[in-house]
């Protein structure tokens, strides 16, 4: 057996040794004057998100001329949402993905994306997005030492829950819903009547399995490449919020970049969100015929219920600056910025 087990250690470190040379070779056929971004992210390579950034590196390669390329890092391998963020702040991580809820730490006016019934369709929301508004929100962040690029689609976010069905508010009642890290999302489950839970999304698939929480909210493609409904049988179409993904820069690296590298790098990233939302909707409706297949119970309750409940919710904000951006949201119509 000594013998065998001596085998397989010189075996290991001689694949060690091997992939180890890989990374080297590969770092010194990479030509100098090749500008290498380090880019992370927390997602599955299957998910639309990591397939628009390798696309995104792909358009910045053939726009650069070979001279700029992205590194990608998905899954979560350098860090959570938050980490990541700071990561760019000091400069250690060139670019990210992360959703806007996270942001609201650094740029208050982003709790707008978690505030339940805000835009009156998907056509609104990405006007304003595109708009004056969502270009601000974007340039927000700068005095944070982090600039935002664009926004990815992230659909709307539903109810699912492991206990029982929900058709209206007052089936949450008693509920214990996971949120984000967001004070904003606590106080929308709150408003509806469910107990919010804040816990990290790594942790999620066992907490809806030993009874931690009852259920949580997503969007479609995340709800079903999760698999959280293997334990979650009942999914409600409500559409309470649209929180967008948002691809970040760190500042630092924005300011290294000359005038012609950051048009190449403005312009993959503004080609890869057109790819990212046509995955993202084709993604989606894969999803919700994968979990009706597997069973799960989806319900399209009757949204005005919901939206009636959170009217306190956003009278809350009366006389604050969310107030003003609610208003002006508004009074957008759906037009155009």
């Amino acid at each position: 057996m000594g013998f065998y087990l001596n085998i397989c250690f010189r075996l290991s470190r001689s694949m060690a040794a091997v992939v180890g040379a890989m990374f080297f070779l590969a770092a010194c056929e990479r030509p100098e004057n090749v500008k290498a971004i380090k880019m992370a992210h927390g997602l599955d390579v299957s998910h639309p998100v990591h397939r628009a950034i390798e696309y995104m590196d792909q358009r910045l390669r053939i726009l650069s001329g070979g001279k700029m390329q992205i590194d990608i890092y998905p899954s979560g391998q350098l860090g959570s949402e938050r980490e990541l963020i700071e990561l760019l702040q000091i400069g250690s991580m060139g670019m990210t993905k992360v959703s806007a809820s996270p942001l609201e730490s650094f740029v208050p006016e982003m709790k707008v994306f978690s505030i339940p019934y805000v835009f009156k369709d998907n056509d609104h929301f990405w006007q304003i997005l595109q708009g004056k508004i969502g270009k601000e929100l974007l340039l927000a962040a700068e005095k944070f030492h982090i600039r935002g690029m664009a926004y990815y689609d992230a659909g709307s976010r539903n109810f699912y829950s492991c206990k029982k069905p929900i058709y209206k508010p007052s089936d949450l009642s008693g509920l214990k819903i996971r949120v984000q890290k967001s004070q904003t999302s606590i106080d929308m489950v709150a408003a509806l009547g469910g107990a919010a839970t804040p816990i990290s999304w790594g942790e999620l698939y066992t907490a809806l399995q030993q009874g931690v929480v009852d259920g949580a909210e997503n969007n479609p493609p995340v709800f079903h490449l999760s698999k959280h409904y293997e334990v979650c049988k009942y999914y409600t179409i409500d559409e309470h919020t649209s929180v967008p993904d948002v691809i970040l820069l760190s500042r630092f690296l924005w300011q290294s970049l000359s005038a012609e590298q950051k048009v190449w790098l403005q312009q993959a990233v503004d080609e890869s969100v057109i790819y990212q939302r046509k995955l993202w909707h084709i993604a989606t409706q894969e999803a919700m015929l994968a979990i009706e297949a597997a069973g799960v119970d989806i319900i399209y309750p009757d949204k005005k219920m919901f939206q009636n409940k959170v009217i306190g919710l956003h009278q809350s904000y009366e006389g604050t600056k969310i107030s003003e951006l609610l208003s002006d949201i508004k009074r957008s119509g759906g037009g155009n910025e």
